[in-house]
């Protein structure tokens, strides 16, 4: 994911030197000479103090006899700067500076690395170094995804004074996405520890989807407990640690992000990318939101939003192919080009982006197209009300419920078993699934842990953009389960796409932060209102399938539904979840659909 390995071009070379020294004079006279690119320059193993005396590392680029100081953009990542040289090279070559800086206890960057908490402090520390350097014209900027979007959130919540602009990408959001997903953690976090632990690059191992298939596989099988998956794996971590104390948004997580506060003191020019199968779309969109919620209007009038229909890699290196599902050629953006265009307006007096429209800017998959609107609540103009309605068997594709425009009347339910001991839905999934926005495998494989509806076929091509919502009202015999919610377009020759999932752990149903274990018995309201963000024209005689299912998977922790500290749980605590979901007209399941009409 961070990283690549190049092929070997040592041959070629010499085979093409070769072939010139045997050229006739005669012939190479003929040959027109090489078109010379921009030279770049580099300062190796630069060291910036950070306020405690720690010094992080820097590997400086800068133009070729660089006359004129420039403004300096620097990637602030613990993946080892060495792995954004070529973002390096691109932008010195494009009229910038750049630094790739190691966060602090990575690479070569002194002190220890505690992922998330130091970066505000240390980023204002870079960029207000960077801004007294005889390169630097005093504007600083960054650049990057994931953690190097995070990086840039946290670090102007600090308001380093030089700090112009930034451009997150993908941005990790904690508390929110990262360490956990919606208060459930993942065995993922133990494969990012172990490619994040010491101070070198881990990425062969992080790679590795077998060996971490496997051990997930193994803890899940062996019914242990999810607070014991770093022993398991080899690499005991007390990050790993710290985090299993922290299962919910709480202040350790408030720190490392702006308050509503600092979001209101924000006025620098904003670029948020994300995708709509970006594993950090919850984060981005959370940034985003918060932005749009406590700040300024005039703040806000400067920030900006691309969703493209990418995954996370995609936001920063767009391909056409996502999960088996392909996209047009204008899904492919030159994310680099428009940085450049960006930056030359945030920083030199340039033009704004020609790209950026308007201030949202989103793919429409189907239509393969790029649309606008002037804000994010904007782009769909029209809601489309889907209840669930069964005759009492909604158990498989098969045997569906229906999505119908008009509720149920009378008593009406329907019913699934959910026993974490079960292990037949983990044994059927394989360690990677290249095509896994198009496959039917989790669908087809409920084994009876949930329950399917689907509509009736559209009558003409809809586009569907923005956030779906799901209410349900459920009935169970436990204190606590996982659930989620998943959306899928079928097209007309039976084909699948996944568009948008939501999760749930029911204890948190009112709010992440505070649990309140489920009433035995008693029918409740659960609304699910974190689906990811999707825009897709679904086409004339597609349907949709909707399948809400208890979470037993190999890439969640489990919960046993004790309603204890669910980390600690192990298959001794397991209690069997016998789960009601009522659509009957005193209680109107239903689904609710952003439209966008012409």
């Amino acid at each position: 994911m961070f990283g690549w390995t190049r092929k070997s071009v040592c041959k070629a070379a010499v085979g093409l030197a070769l072939a010139m020294t045997l050229r006739t004079p005669a012939l190479r006279a003929q040959q027109k000479p090489a078109v010379d690119e921009p030279n770049v320059d580099m300062q190796w193993a630069v060291k910036i103090p950070a306020r405690d005396g720690v010094k992080l590392n820097a590997t400086v680029f800068t133009p070729h006899g660089q006359k004129q100081p420039l403004p300096v953009i620097f990637t602030f990542t613990p993946y080892i700067g060495d792995s954004y040289t070529d973002r390096a090279m691109y932008f010195a070559k494009h009229g910038y500076v750049y630094a790739l800086v190691d966060v602090r206890g990575r690479g070569n960057s002194g002190g220890e690395f505690e992922p998330f908490v130091n970066e505000g402090r240390d980023g204002y520390d870079v960029v207000e170094w960077l801004a007294k350097q005889p390169y630097c014209n005093g504007k600083v900027t960054m650049w990057g995804g994931s953690y190097a979007g995070f990086d840039q959130w946290t670090v102007l919540k600090e308001f380093p004074p030089h700090l112009a602009t930034i451009v997150p990408a993908a941005a990790a959001h904690p508390g929110v996405d990262f360490p956990f997903q919606y208060n459930i953690f993942a065995p993922y976090d133990l494969q990012w520890l172990t490619f994040t632990s010491g101070v070198t690059g881990n990425g062969s191992l992080f790679g590795s989807s077998s060996f971490w298939g496997s051990k997930a596989r193994e803890m899940y099988m062996s019914h242990l407990a999810f607070q014991d998956f770093d022993k398991l794996v080899g690499n005991f971590s007390t990050v790993f640690q710290k985090w299993m104390k922290h299962p919910t948004p709480d202040a350790y997580y408030d720190a490392m992000v702006p308050s509503p506060e600092q979001y209101k003191k924000m006025s620098v020019p904003i670029l948020t990318i994300t995708g709509h199968y970006d594993g950090d779309q919850p984060g981005a969109f959370t940034f985003y939101k918060r932005h749009m919620q406590y700040g300024t209007a005039e703040a806000k009038a400067n920030h900006y939003l691309i969703i493209g229909p990418w995954d996370h890699p995609g936001t920063r290196t767009p391909k056409r192919e996502v999960g088996g599902l392909k996209f047009g050629e204008a899904s492919v953006l030159d994310l680099n080009k428009l940085h450049t265009e960006w930056y030359d307006w945030a920083m030199k007096g340039g033009q704004k982006p020609q790209f950026l429209k308007k201030r949202v800017a989103y793919y429409v998959v189907g239509a393969e197209e790029w649309k606008y609107a002037d804000s994010l609540e904007s782009i769909s103009n029209a809601k489309k009300t889907l209840y669930l309605r069964s005759a009492g068997t909604a158990g498989d594709v098969f045997h569906s419920g229906n999505l119908a425009e008009t509720p149920s009347g009378g008593t009406a339910s329907d019913s699934w078993t959910y026993d974490p001991l079960e292990t037949r839905p983990g044994a059927a999934e394989p360690d990677d699934e290249p095509n896994g926005l198009t496959s039917q495998r989790t669908v087809l494989n409920l084994f009876g842990e949930g329950v399917v509806y689907h509509s009736e076929l559209f009558d003409e091509a809809t586009e569907v953009s923005g956030f779906a919502k799901l209410t349900v009202w459920l009935q169970m015999d436990v204190p606590d389960t996982d659930l989620e919610a998943d959306l899928y377009e079928i097209l007309p020759d039976g084909g699948s796409v996944a568009l948008t999932g939501a999760t749930m752990r029911a204890r948190y149903r009112e709010s992440p932060r505070e649990a309140k274990p489920v009433p035995v018995g008693k029918t409740e309201k659960y609304v699910f209102d974190n689906f990811t963000f999707f825009s897709r024209q679904v086409g004339k005689g597609s349907r949709l399938r909707l399948v809400i299912r208890s979470m037993n998977s190999t890439g969640a922790e489990k919960n046993y539904n004790s309603g204890g500290v669910v980390a600690a749980e192990t298959g001794k605590d397991a209690k069997t979840a016998h789960i009601t979901l009522v659509h009957d007209g005193d209680h109107p399941s239903a689904l609710e659909l952003p439209i966008v009409k012409p």
